[in-house]
């Protein structure tokens, strides 16, 4: 086959420098920019939050109550006793630090004026909860006992008062009273399986003078209450997570082939700036047919926890690699899925990693018309690990065949 070999360099070249040139600087401020905006400036640090619908929780309890008021026993000293109380609430964790209650609590109260004085109450508060142990020894949904200081503000409705003193108003007995608390205390939580926890809180709550309608003395009324009871969690404890430099690796990956690219570029540039310099073109010269390399393939599609769902930004990578088949139409790939061992059974990561590969194989045939007698799907769950950071193993790779 007779080819003259300088006018097709620069024929090739002329036509392609125009479309690499492009290609590559288009890539080149993708990669560095989104390099030098999430790279530089983020912390290293697995990041945690929750879905509108889970940790959603209830909790109901009863304990006592220990009111300290105004009033003396016969004796002129101080005197409270003890009774009952009965609590119920709902909430939820919005992050694995913070979460917010209703809480609902009441029942009757006694205490000494001069002898015995009692009337019941019924009090709703909303609460703002802080998991320390998460805060401090690190995010865990499992651990078995953590520590929870809270802090709330709420109303208060006091009826059926019975003592010798209440506070009187326009020359009638005033028989309620309302009030506005805030309160603080701390949770005791201990684990029982993922659903269940059992729990075990104080309380203060702190009133204005007439909390038990009767206003002298200490100007302000406390009500101490000790609970315990049981947290039931919707769906369990559970905090999504996901580590902002596990695309580092990556995006320096992509980096490297810009580079690569520029670097064909330049020599495809000097070649056909050579091929110019020698024209008119020489006599033509009788070469063998050189065989073209196939392009590597080096895409691959990255998944989260416990998903095969392919997102948008993975979505680029299948079209690359359906592109790339197109390109090499005498090329077949496998597709292979993985699961990161650290999350799931053996028997569970299989199928999730089938379920991924599937989630690809799907995408080529019915979005980009690849031949599904091209394609191969292969699940290799978590019993293999190409690589040796676990979260980077949520993965399907792909293999030229």
């Amino acid at each position: 086959m007779k080819t003259n070999v300088l006018f097709t360099t620069a024929v090739c070249c002329a036509m392609l420098v125009p479309s690499l040139t492009a290609k590559a600087q288009d890539d080149a401020v993708v990669v560095e920019e989104e390099q030098t905006t999430v790279i530089s400036d983020i912390t290293c640090k697995d990041q945690y939050y929750v879905n509108k619908k889970d940790n959603w929780f209830i909790q109901f309890g009863a304990g006592i109550a220990i009111p300290f008021l105004e009033g003396t026993n016969k004796n002129g000293d101080r005197e409270s006793h003890i009774t009952v109380n009965y609590n119920f609430g709902f909430g939820k964790w919005f992050s694995p630090y913070m979460g917010w209650r209703a809480s609902f609590m009441g029942g009757p109260l006694h205490y000494e004026n001069k002898g015995m004085s009692k009337f019941k109450y019924v009090s709703a508060n909303v609460d703002f909860m802080w998991d320390m142990f998460n805060s401090l020894g690190g995010v865990n949904p499992d651990r078995v006992f953590s520590i929870i200081p809270f802090i709330g503000l709420g109303g208060t409705y006091a009826w059926d008062f019975k003592g010798p003193e209440n506070v009187y108003a326009d020359n009638r007995v005033k028989t309620n009273s309302w009030t506005l608390p805030v309160s603080g205390g701390i949770q005791l939580r201990f684990r029982l399986c993922k659903y269940v926890d059992f729990f075990a809180e104080g309380r203060a709550q702190f009133y204005g003078d007439n909390f038990n309608n009767i206003a002298f003395g200490r100007p302000v009324d406390i009500n101490g209450t000790v609970t315990g009871g049981f947290t039931i969690t919707f769906g369990g404890r559970d905090y999504k997570s996901y580590n902002p430099c596990e695309y580092v690796e990556y995006i320096d990956n992509l980096n490297n082939q810009v580079n690569s690219m520029r670097a064909a570029l330049a020599a495809s540039t000097a070649a056909l700036a050579a091929a110019e310099a020698q024209l008119p073109c020489p006599e033509v010269v009788e070469s063998e047919t050189v065989a073209v390399e196939v392009a590597p393939m080096m895409a691959t599609v990255r998944f989260t926890l416990n998903s095969a769902r392919i997102s948008d930004q993975e979505k680029v990578n299948v079209f690359n690699t359906a592109e790339w088949m197109k390109a090499n139409p005498d090329q077949n790939v496998a597709i292979v899925g993985y699961a990161d061992k650290d999350t799931g059974t053996s028997d569970y990561n299989m199928t999730l990693s089938k379920r991924r590969a599937k989630a690809v194989y799907d995408m080529l045939v019915n979005e980009y018309g690849i031949n599904p007698d091209r394609l191969v799907i292969q699940a290799e769950g978590s019993n293999v690990q190409p690589y040796d950071v676990n979260n980077w193993n949520r993965i399907v790779i792909f293999n030229a065949q």
